[in-house]
């Protein structure tokens, strides 16, 4: 038998046989990397959605938490990962939307090097004045700030962080000048506040709300489109005359940019479905984060203009990270 007639009957044998099934997808436990510690916002956010992700998926969603470099260590591994569809995470602004346009910027392309699933959660950032403060509205702010040029100090969590940039467009938007006093955490940032070592600051809603509503601070306007259902009678900026103050700070869902789409696609579902849950609204309700759920396509553009508008702040500002 000639070599040619040897290689078609085998050819044709390997065809008849029948084509191994893929196994289904997913097949096994699903990782979530969280780049924060636990207990920290995103984490919070991450472990109420990732058990009704489970219960969709019919694999478990378990959260490995990694932690590094306000959150770029953690999304520099969600970029690199196997895009097999067994690894996904959550980013929140500070990885996505500012760090890259700090300093050296980031070893990703938060728009090339990643995938958008979905909005996760959207977590107001109010300003705030101490609850004995002669400033009652944003306007008597502002007429005060311009009587004494620099006499005002407001704080953040650090240079670059979303209270900063929030601070900044204040700034700019009102033509105050202020000075800036950074802190380590939304927590000390409240009490600088409170004791009045800075006269203004922005914050997460989530680490401001209980002082506001015992008085102990008061919030003067949100950066929000609409007023917020915790505190219903503080305007927004926009409604203040200032629509170039929208800071607010957010998390989201994410995955390597090379993903198969299926896989990808029943992420997405699995994350939709777990922020349009009752107990899973109520529950991010509860930690005073807006529950999100959007498109992907939403999202992406969403992460785009957000590189845009803070890229833009730091440049302008001639911001540096710490």
């Amino acid at each position: 038998m000639s070599i040619t007639r040897r290689l078609v009957l085998a050819s044709g044998a390997a065809a008849a046989l029948p084509a191994r099934a893929q196994p289904a997808y997913p097949s096994r436990p699903i990782r979530l990397i969280v780049p924060f510690a636990a207990g920290g916002p995103s984490d919070i956010i991450a472990r109420i959605v990732a058990p009704h992700m489970a219960q969709t998926l019919g694999q478990p969603v378990v959260i490995d938490n990694r932690v590094g470099a306000g959150g770029v260590t953690g999304v520099d591994l969600i970029a690199k990962a196997a895009p097999d569809g067994y690894t996904f995470g959550i980013g929140s602004a500070g990885g996505l939307a500012i760090s890259p346009g700090l300093g050296r910027g980031t070893p990703y392309d938060p728009v090339r090097d990643l995938a958008a699933v979905t909005l996760a959660a959207l977590v107001p950032e109010p300003l705030v004045v101490p609850g004995a403060s002669s400033f009652r509205t944003i306007q008597e702010l502002i007429a005060g700030a311009k009587a004494r040029p620099g006499s005002l100090n407001f704080g953040s969590t650090g240079n670059g962080s979303m209270p900063h940039l929030a601070a900044e467009q204040l700034r700019a938007a009102a033509g105050l000048d202020l000075v800036h006093i950074a802190y380590n955490s939304g927590g000390q940032l409240a009490t600088a506040v409170l004791r009045n070592e800075v006269q203004l600051g922005f914050a997460d809603l989530p680490v401001l709300l209980s002082n506001i509503q015992a008085r102990s601070l008061r919030a003067l306007a949100v950066g929000t489109p609409e007023r917020l259902s915790w505190i219903p009678d503080v305007p927004t900026f926009r409604e203040s005359g200032l629509p170039g103050v929208d800071a607010s700070n957010w998390h989201g869902f994410i995955a390597p940019a090379r993903m198969a789409a299926g896989p990808l696609d029943a992420i997405r579902r699995a994350a939709i479905a777990a922020l349009q849950d009752a107990d899973v609204k109520k529950r991010l309700n509860e930690q005073g984060a807006i529950p999100g759920g959007n498109s992907p396509e939403e999202f992406g553009a969403f992460i785009a203009s957000e590189n845009a508008k803070w890229g833009e702040v730091i440049r302008r500002n001639n911001i540096s990270p710490d």
